[in-house]
């Protein structure tokens, strides 16, 4: 059995138990200490935030969406698209996408239509890095793991499968890859597959503004503080949406969960806490402990750049969904310091 493998079986079990343990998603919520949790509400405003939703059992706790100050002008030109119905600003997430990406590519893994062992270039033809000589060698898990080998120019840099190195411009042929097993663009199997099941009805691709054109993902993912929590609580129901209906396999949940040799703190486009260690984006620096130290051990997270933020901890029933702008240094730590201290104990 492959090292992969027995981290996807492991993982597999570590989430059912702490699934298994947690109250179910049609309970109540414990009671929350008003105090505490008004301070994570106002610390969460002070940090830049346009929407700020925790869900527990499935039951929302708190729930704010503000406007953007009219010194956001850059930002609004090149990450907004309007508001929901709601009043909630529909967002350019960044790489929040690269978790919504995960749950395609386990479907399309649950459909028989992609082995993720297999070269990208048997999918999508070759030529498409400037590393012949190790392109026949990367395969799908190395994009979706990150460890590639190869530079954000597309240049070899390492073996695949050796090294983690969170590169954008390589995973965004993910995309490509899935609509060429379909034959559907990313939009049309994305609302077939997710959006419309999930019932997330405020998500879509876009084109991104010219400001974004050469950075290597041209198509940003627009959504939501209440579509985001939704793909969090899909997560914690083990792939099931909230009618029932099976989107996402538990067999390929676990998979797209579990930690890779070359990260501990990164699984499939997904981030991880509890780790011994972790390695972050922009730098090939080792740094110790887990990636979040003042969260639960094991936090599950989709992060964006400017602080996009997706949370979700099996053991505690929850999920902490956050749109905005940049937050301050350490905004991870001290939130989820606030957050533990309000939550039921």
């Amino acid at each position: 059995m492959s090292l992969t493998r027995r981290l996807a079986l492991l993982v597999a079990a570590s989430f059912a138990a702490a699934c298994a343990t947690a109250p179910s998603s049609d309970a109540p919520p414990p009671a929350w200490n008003a105090d505490a949790l008004a301070e994570v509400v106002s610390y969460a405003q002070a940090q830049n935030t346009t929407g700020f939703l925790i869900l527990q059992n499935g039951a929302t706790i708190t729930e704010h969406n503000w406007p953007l100050p009219d010194s956001a002008a850059e930002f609004k030109a090149n990450f907004t698209y309007g508001t929901t119905a709601s009043g909630a600003l529909l967002e350019d997430v960044a790489s929040q996408q690269k978790s919504f990406i995960a749950i395609l590519i386990g479907v399309a893994v649950d459909k028989d239509l992609l082995n993720l062992d297999a070269p990208v270039s048997s999918i999508i033809g070759a030529g498409w890095t400037s590393a012949p000589e190790t392109e026949p060698r990367i395969t799908v898990r190395h994009l979706l793991e990150m460890n590639s080998g190869l530079t954000e120019q597309l240049t070899a840099d390492a073996e695949p499968g050796e090294t983690f190195f969170y590169n954008t411009p390589a995973y965004a042929f993910l995309k490509p890859v899935l609509e060429t097993i379909t034959g559907k663009p990313l939009e049309a199997l994305t609302a077939e597959w997710l959006t419309e099941p999930a019932g997330m009805a405020d998500t879509a691709w876009r084109q991104r503004p010219a400001a974004f054109a050469n950075v290597g993902n041209p198509t940003g993912l627009v959504t939501a503080p209440r579509d985001i929590a939704t793909m969090g609580q899909l997560i914690l129901d083990r792939g099931l949406a909230a009618d029932g209906t099976r989107i996402l396999s538990e067999t390929q949940l676990a998979e797209m969960l579990a930690p890779t040799s070359t990260n501990p703190a990164y699984a499939q486009l997904w981030w991880l806490n509890g780790g011994d260690h972790h390695y972050r984006p922009a730098t090939d620096r080792r740094f110790p402990g887990p990636f979040i130290e003042t969260a639960p051990a094991d936090l599950i997270a989709a992060q964006g750049a400017m602080d996009r933020k997706l949370f979700i901890v099996p053991s505690m029933n929850l999920v902490v969904a956050r749109t905005g702008q940049a937050a301050e240094p350490g905004f991870n730590e001290r939130l989820w310091r606030l957050i533990v201290a309000a939550a039921p104990h």
